[in-house]
């Protein structure tokens, strides 16, 4: 069963509550090998109650292992305001709560904007030691550096001013009837946590699922994940007739083949 926690996270001065669902691991893991646990980093505007980390809390309850989920701030749940957010501080939200809610080595399970922060999560383990908590990657429809790669170049002219005048644009959203804020903030800092070109090096397997209908981030971004692994054991799964969702029921259940090679 999982169990609902928070975690306060502290960013320019401010505490923010974090919204975290823990369900702890058996004793039965599939194997010793197998992860201590799985990380669920949602994708932007979402939220920790979707299909995909459902699927993720029941294949770790069938493997005897440990899941967490969480809302980043601004995002379901949890406090804070959307626009206040940016990659610096989901990615530092993220750090904090595998930190204080997880044991051992971890698969993060990052959904479209979730790989970005999974990606930077590395980095800052990386920086404080710990790279060891880092049992794989895996990534759905993954968008590292979506704002300077994906958002920018599309940009009119009259958006750049608008953000430049208002700090902020919007505009209309298949997913939701309300439209999608464009943070100047997010696009900035953004420009300060770009992975892609960096030569990252996770130490642990990487699995990439990725559509090729994907309207919001095509297949050619997942490849260049790919180029940036360079020195990982990185596979690439393509959905033919995937979109950015990747929900449907036959995407679930590869979702839940492919969390369970970590255990193997």
């Amino acid at each position: 069963m999982e169990i609902d926690s928070t975690v306060e996270h502290l960013w320019n001065g401010q505490s923010t509550t974090l919204a975290v669902k823990v369900l702890a691991g058996a004793d039965n893991r599939a194997s010793a090998d197998a992860p201590s646990g799985f990380v669920w980093l949602g994708g932007f505007r979402s939220d920790m109650a979707g299909t995909k980390a459902d699927k993720l809390v029941e294949c770790a309850q069938e493997l005897g292992c440990a899941a967490l989920r969480f809302d980043y701030s601004g995002h379901g749940v949890s406090g804070g305001e959307f626009t206040q957010g940016c990659i610096s501080r989901w990615t530092a939200e993220s750090l904090e709560i595998i930190r204080q809610k997880t044991n051992g080595p971890q698969v993060l399970v990052g959904s479209s904007m979730g790989a970005w922060i999974a990606l930077r999560v590395v980095q800052e383990l990386e920086k404080l030691g710990e790279k060891d908590r880092v049992a794989g990657l895996l990534l759905i429809a993954p968008a590292p550096d979506f704002t300077k790669e994906l958002m920018e170049p599309e940009f009119s002219d009259d958006q750049k001013s608008e953000l430049d005048s208002k700090g902020y644009i919007e505009e209309p959203s298949e997913y939701s009837d309300e439209p999608t804020i464009i943070t100047k903030l997010l696009i900035e800092d953004g420009r300060q946590n770009l992975v892609l070109q960096s030569g990252l090096n996770v130490g642990g397997p990487v699995r990439i699922l990725q559509g090729m209908e994907d309207p919001d981030v095509p297949w050619q971004h997942a490849l260049r994940v790919v180029e940036t692994l360079a020195n990982d054991d990185v596979q690439v799964t393509l959905v033919k007739d995937g979109d950015h969702r990747l929900s449907r029921d036959q995407d679930l259940e590869l979702l839940h083949k492919t969390l369970v090679q970590f255990a193997n």
